[in-house]
């Protein structure tokens, strides 16, 4: 089944139990509707939790395509994404645990001083560092749930002096999110850098945090980045893309492309997913699948070299990119989304 199709269905499930929810006793017999939603709970409780995880993530996914309004707001209010997004939310912060302790594994006979070739001028302790912040940052966010912005310097996250203790640092922060993530509720609001208001966002934000910089730890170490999971990396690629318009340093360059009605095709050749990109309106628009529609340019890889290319931890000119069409509009997108 395409992913075009996926989303489709997802995104007409989505409606139709909004509007069961929220029809008035006038339009739609609470006993009935009380069934319908029992039975489809029912249905997706059958499901297991990887599946169960995919439906939810597109759930969201299309939620959170839709422009602000009532509509978006009702869809958000489905319980838990079909009464999926707690086992969701836990798969998720399980995903950023295991991949934290990757990286403790990675840095922890490491020279701290070793240059990150990724992430120039850094150095490995360096990026622990930064890491560990992110990790002692959203642990905050997710137990103190502010309304509004909090930096992650005022929080009093610095490491310890000797860069040999970073990785002891590092872990006990990455154990720290994983506690408070799973002990908090994904559908609590709280202050987020991107479309997601709640909770729900900081594991997806924590794990494409962690996924990227295990990769720069495992390039700066051995020259090359193991392979990533192809659905991790998708979903952390959406969680790139959903928040990308949020982010003033990368949202505000892609408004100045001038390339209006111009359209990006992503390829990932280990899953099948494809991402489509319609650069416009002052920014851009991106879904799931190809819709039919004729890419200006397209690039096809794993999922996880699309997400790393779309970090700028590998350019375009590698072997490892089939790339078809206007190349400038590649070229000229990962210079204007540059972190």
């Amino acid at each position: 089944m395409s992913d075009a199709l996926l989303n489709a269905l997802a995104e007409a499930l989505a409606g139709l139990v909004t509007a069961v929810e929220t029809s008035d006793e006038d339009t739609l017999d609470p006993d009935t509707a009380v069934k319908w939603l029992e039975e489809t709970a029912h249905v997706f409780s059958g499901l297991g939790r990887t599946d169960r995880s995919t439906l939810d993530g597109l759930f969201r996914a299309a939620a959170l395509r839709q422009p602000p309004g009532a509509r978006r707001d009702e869809l958000l209010k489905v319980p838990g994404g079909f009464w999926l997004a707690e086992d969701a939310h836990l798969a998720v912060v399980d995903a950023v645990a295991e991949r934290a302790g990757r990286y403790a594994d990675t840095i922890r006979d490491a020279n701290p001083a070793t240059p990150v070739p990724t992430c120039p001028g850094w150095t490995l302790a360096d990026l622990t560092r930064h890491l560990g912040t992110v990790h002692g940052w959203a642990a905050h966010l997710v137990t103190a749930r502010p309304a509004t912005r909090v930096r992650a310097g005022d929080l009093g996250l610095e490491p310890p002096a000797d860069p040999s203790a970073y990785p002891g640092w590092f872990t006990a922060r990455a154990e720290g999110f994983a506690a408070a993530a799973r002990a908090a509720d994904p559908d609590a609001p709280v202050w987020s850098p991107g479309a997601d208001p709640s909770v729900r966002h900081y594991p997806r934000h924590v794990l494409a945090e962690t996924v990227v910089h295990l990769a720069d730890a495992e390039i700066a170490l051995t020259g090359a980045a193991r392979p990533l999971d192809p659905r991790t990396a998708a979903d952390a690629l959406d969680h790139f893309l959903t928040t990308a318009p949020y982010v003033p340093w990368i949202a505000e360059p892609l408004a100045h492309l001038d390339r209006d009605g111009a359209v990006l095709r992503l390829a990932a050749r280990d899953s099948g997913a494809v991402w489509t990109l319609v650069l416009g309106g002052g920014g851009f628009a991106w879904s799931r699948g190809s819709d039919g529609t004729e890419p200006t340019a397209s690039v096809t890889a794993d999922a996880g070299e699309l997400l790393l290319l779309l970090h700028r931890r590998y350019t375009a000119d590698d072997p490892r990119f089939t790339l078809t069409g206007d190349r400038d509009l590649l070229d000229d997108w990962l210079a204007a989304g540059a972190l």
